[in-house]
């Protein structure tokens, strides 16, 4: 197995763990909150799809699929596309309403074009410094490896809100 196929298995995991989440889920369940301020399922998706395309597109030196492709003006939200949800308040996070359809229509984009990018890349490329500000420097292995850490955590959050919703009986 390559690095890049190594990579497209553990990415294409979060696939599968986001669709399972959001499957038959209603408005009331993704934006259910544990309490007050708690993180909802569908901040914790938009949140880790946002997250995930906003460092590959960085990476691969294109726009992300939120503004390309038109899913900032699907998602209407109050906040400027630019946006991935770090700092959120706990109003922020309750802005971020939509449905189980228009989060995975947006997650499995960023997906693809994820997919398409660990396609391309070699052994070598994942040496490749893209910030130096940090000792030591990080590479593209390092900030694909960051970015599965952190939207595996998200994935699993919001798996465990889920099953605090239906639990619930919302």
């Amino acid at each position: 197995m390559t690095p890049s196929e190594l990579l497209i298995e553990e990415f294409s995991r979060i696939q599968g763990y986001v669709g399972a989440t959001l499957k038959n889920a209603t408005i009331a369940t993704l934006t259910y909150r544990a309490d007050a301020d708690a993180n909802t399922i569908a901040w914790l998706t938009w949140h880790l799809s946002r997250l995930q395309d906003d460092h590959i597109a960085d990476l691969a030196g294109t726009e992300q699929v939120y503004t390309e492709q038109g899913w900032a003006e699907r998602f209407d939200l109050p906040f400027e596309p630019k946006r991935i949800g770090y700092g959120f308040t706990s109003a922020e996070v309750a802005d971020v309403r939509a449905d189980a359809d228009l989060l995975g229509g947006y997650y499995d984009a960023v997906h693809t074009v994820t997919l398409a990018y660990l396609a391309s890349l070699s052994a070598a490329d994942l040496d490749r410094v893209v910030d130096e500000s940090w000792t030591p420097a990080v590479t593209v292995g390092v900030r694909l490896a960051s970015v599965l850490s952190d939207d595996l955590q998200h994935a699993g959050q919001a798996a465990f809100v889920r099953g605090l919703a239906d639990r619930a009986g919302v």
